[in-house]
């Protein structure tokens, strides 16, 4: 099983970015962003259901980041708008059968995203 991250890279404050989590070897029913912030824990993004229709946001990142996923191609997407110097750190996918919220089986290897201010 593995998680391929990507899309991560430098932009500035106000700007967007892609980023994309592609999974092989599993189907998750749950599909999460968590990310890690330099000197800080790692933290929850969003996370997204099988069907899309449920998804959880950090208060953080409401009304800025969009999760979404496609099935046929096993990838989930967070699309990053409004970007802050607070959003650098290194964003990791997560694949699992849990709740949105709970414990998360597998994690990709991470993309850095560097917003400047």
């Amino acid at each position: 099983v593995q998680l391929q991250a990507s899309g991560g890279g430098l932009v500035q404050a106000g700007g967007s970015l892609r980023l994309s989590c592609a999974a092989s070897g599993r189907t998750f029913s749950s599909m999460g962003w968590f990310r890690q912030a330099p000197g800080k824990e790692r933290e929850f993004v969003a996370a997204i259901s099988w069907s899309g229709g449920n998804t959880l946001y950090a208060d953080s990142v409401k009304g800025r980041f969009t999760i979404s996923r496609d099935n046929a191609k096993n990838t989930v997407y967070l699309r990053m708008n409004s970007l802050k110097s607070e959003d650098t750190a290194v964003y990791y996918c997560a694949g699992g059968w849990g709740t949105l919220s709970g414990n998360y089986d597998y994690w990709g290897q991470g993309t850095l995203v560097t917003v400047s201010s």
